[in-house]
């Protein structure tokens, strides 16, 4: 007779190489940061251009102000209470932005460079405009 296996043994069994047990101990190094201005490159908002609200670096992504738009459908918490529908914008992945040259209207990559004063600062590879 086989005897059913523990939860633990099948985590064990199943587990995926390269995931961390835990999550808070992978950070990703963000290129991009609150308060920038990007535009989506691929999806289904592609082309929109919006400001960086949020940034979620052990998530590898970045909520934007008007971009993913997400419905909740939200049950009535109090008697009396009427449902409702609620949206806002949910997080996408960094790899889907590009930050965005207002002055030329362009999206690019971002480099660093090293100032005259010995700061190190963010830079728009196409337009050689400084984001900090």
């Amino acid at each position: 007779m086989v005897r059913p296996l523990k939860p633990s043994q099948i985590r064990r069994l199943v587990r995926r190489p390269g995931i961390r047990k835990h999550r808070n101990s992978l950070r990703y190094k963000m290129r991009i940061k609150q308060g920038d201005t990007v535009q989506v490159i691929s999806g289904d908002d592609k082309g929109k251009i919006g400001e960086v609200l949020r940034v979620f670096p052990e998530r590898n992504m970045v909520l934007v102000e008007g971009v993913n738009i997400v419905t909740y459908h939200r049950k009535p918490q109090r008697e009396g209470e009427s449902g409702r529908i609620e949206t806002k914008e949910a997080p996408i992945p960094v790899c889907k932005v590009m930050a965005y040259s207002k002055k030329q209207e362009v999206a690019s990559r971002i480099g660093y460079q090293i100032t005259a004063d010995g700061r190190k600062v963010r830079v728009l590879k196409k337009t050689g405009e400084i984001l900090d």
